[in-house]
């Protein structure tokens, strides 16, 4: 896996402790998380440091692509890290908060009943599937 410092560089994006903080916070964490822990987290390393910046910058390294947000159903804002840089999407745990990737892509018939019935042509996709994984079923004795 790429160090942090080459992934701002190819994000061309200016290489800060904050950022390689934030970056390492997200690559250390088994779950998604929200700009408030990331905050919180910050806070142990940073004497000084604001909200804002932090979702300034977590808003800068999604859209490069580095990290990914997690659109919650309890319509809330998450982050993890997500080192696999081939399109993809993820199952995400709504009871641990772990995040899983899916290596396959079944968007190619929406995208045509996109075209067919709005005469629309798909520029993007963001497909992100929410249930509750393996281990948290067997944990609940298979209940849901």
């Amino acid at each position: 896996m790429k160090d942090h410092s080459d992934i701002l560089k190819e994000l061309e994006l200016k290489t800060t402790p904050k950022r390689l903080a934030i970056l390492d916070i997200l690559r250390n964490a088994s779950i998604y998380l929200s700009p408030d822990e990331v905050w919180t987290t910050m806070k142990e390393r940073f004497r000084a440091i604001g909200l804002p910046t932090v979702y300034r910058n977590l808003e800068e390294l999604a859209a490069g692509g580095v990290i990914s947000k997690v659109i919650h159903p309890d319509r809330k804002l998450y982050y993890f890290f997500c080192g696999n840089r081939e399109h993809h999407h993820h199952f995400v745990c709504t009871s641990c908060r772990k995040v899983d990737d899916l290596n396959f892509c079944a968007f190619g018939e929406i995208e045509k009943e996109v075209s067919r019935t709005l005469n629309a042509t798909v520029s993007s996709h963001i497909m992100q599937v929410f249930g509750i994984c393996s281990d948290c079923s067997a944990d609940k004795g298979g209940r849901q």
